[in-house]
């Protein structure tokens, strides 16, 4: 079995843009947040979990939903939280059809998870206060515009990454439009 979910990949350019702005506030606070790994941020579209080793059903599914989608014009900016416990950069530009593309990506339409804002996960804390002084500092950010051309299934291994965090391997490419 292999824990899987789908997504689109930032550019080079979003992601160095995006270190740079936060390195100011990462140097601040060490403490109390547990910083991702700027090599593993993405857009996530959908969440498997585990699933069959042998993935050509949801290879085909991810498919026929990138062919109804072209290419998406998007960009970092501004910033919000989950229940306070996880920090994260919103998503802009091409919304609307990034967020039917994630809508046609879900693959149990009789247990559909909810509607999920585009973001791409920074931070996480126990530390509720900081994410609130965190996320209204970064309300201004906005990053360059990338193209999306492709989407990514992609295999999260738990406990591999830098610091102990997932590790992230791309096991398929598939073009959109």
């Amino acid at each position: 079995m292999k824990r899987l979910f789908s997504a689109l990949l930032i550019s080079d350019e979003a992601r160095e843009h995006l270190v740079h702005a936060l390195r100011p506030i990462r140097e601040n606070h060490r403490q109390g947040l547990r910083w991702t790994d700027p090599d593993n941020w993405h857009i996530t579209l959908s969440f498997y979990g585990n699933q069959p080793n042998d993935h050509t059903d949801l290879t085909g599914h991810l498919a026929q939903a990138a062919g109804a989608s072209g290419p998406l014009r998007l960009r970092l900016r501004g910033a919000g939280s989950f229940a306070n416990r996880v920090l994260w950069i919103g998503v802009g530009g091409e919304v609307a059809p990034l967020k039917a593309l994630m809508a046609d990506t879900v693959i149990d339409l009789d247990n559909p998870p909810p509607a999920q804002k585009p973001h791409v996960t920074i931070a996480r804390t126990r530390e509720r206060w900081l994410v609130a002084e965190l996320v209204h500092a970064l309300l201004v950010y906005e990053g360059p515009e990338f193209l999306c051309e492709e989407l990514v299934l992609m295999e999260s291994r738990l406990g591999e990454g830098r610091s102990g965090g997932s590790r992230y391997e791309v096991l398929e490419r598939i073009r959109l439009g």
